[in-house]
This record gives C-alpha cells, sequence and structure tokens, in this order.
C-alpha cells in the first residue's frame, strides 16, 4: 500500500481512473503527446537523489497541463516543498517510508509558498 501527501496530511488514494505514468527518463519533448486528455499524471522518482521527476513536473505545468501531478517513489518529506513548487499536487509514498517519516514532518513543510527562496527575494 501507499500514502498520498498533501499540504494537509496524510490520504488514501482516491483517484479510480487509469493514470498517465512517466518514467524519470521521459523525453521532455515528448510530454504533451503522451499526458494529452490525461487527468492525473504520475511521475516516478525512482531514487531521492534523482531530480528529473520535478523537471517533467514543473515542464508539464509550463506546457499548461492542468490536471492532478503526482510525485511517486522515492521523494522524502525534506523534498515536498520542491515538489509542490515544481507544480505537483500530491505525493505517493510507501507505507514504509510514511512510517520512517510521519505525517507531522510532511505537513511541517506544507508551508512550501510561504518559505520560498524566489519570495524572501522579492519582499
Amino acid at each position: 500500500m501507499s500514502k498520498i501527501v498533501r499540504d494537509d496530511g496524510f490520504h488514501a488514494d482516491d483517484f479510480t481512473g487509469a493514470p498517465v505514468v512517466l518514467p524519470s527518463d521521459t523525453d521532455p519533448a515528448q510530454l504533451a503527446a503522451l499526458t494529452q486528455g490525461a487527468e492525473l499524471v504520475i511521475c516516478e522518482f525512482p531514487s531521492f537523489a534523482d531530480g528529473r521527476g520535478f523537471t517533467l513536473g514543473r515542464r508539464l505545468r509550463d506546457l499548461g497541463f492542468a490536471g492532478r501531478l503526482r510525485a511517486r517513489g522515492h521523494v522524502i518529506a525534506d523534498q515536498y516543498a520542491m515538489a509542490r513548487r515544481s507544480g505537483f499536487d500530491e505525493v505517493e509514498i510507501s507505507d514504509e517510508l510514511a512510517t520512517r517519516q510521519p505525517q507531522d514532518q510532511w505537513v511541517f513543510r506544507a508551508d512550501w509558498q510561504e518559505h520560498s527562496y524566489r519570495r524572501r527575494l522579492m519582499g
């Protein structure tokens, strides 16, 4: 099983359709074609050190994708704010990770808009 992390904490997966799943090595030039008409796009994170998923998420938003965007895999609580800034609506983590990094650690980082570097620079 897994947990869906949103700004207000852990949730069960409530999506019932067929998501589009993008591996981390997806060619960014193919994003528009691969996600056309999708309600939910899931970007895979094979390792917490592999940031290509953040790039895919940002590019999808820049292309105008307005559906639900989920990061899945090895995303840790410290990366939650980056995921949200990159355009992700939610993060899917394993139950094992949820045990090691409980809900309060994720919610602590849910103030991602207030404490962004860019926001501090702009005053």
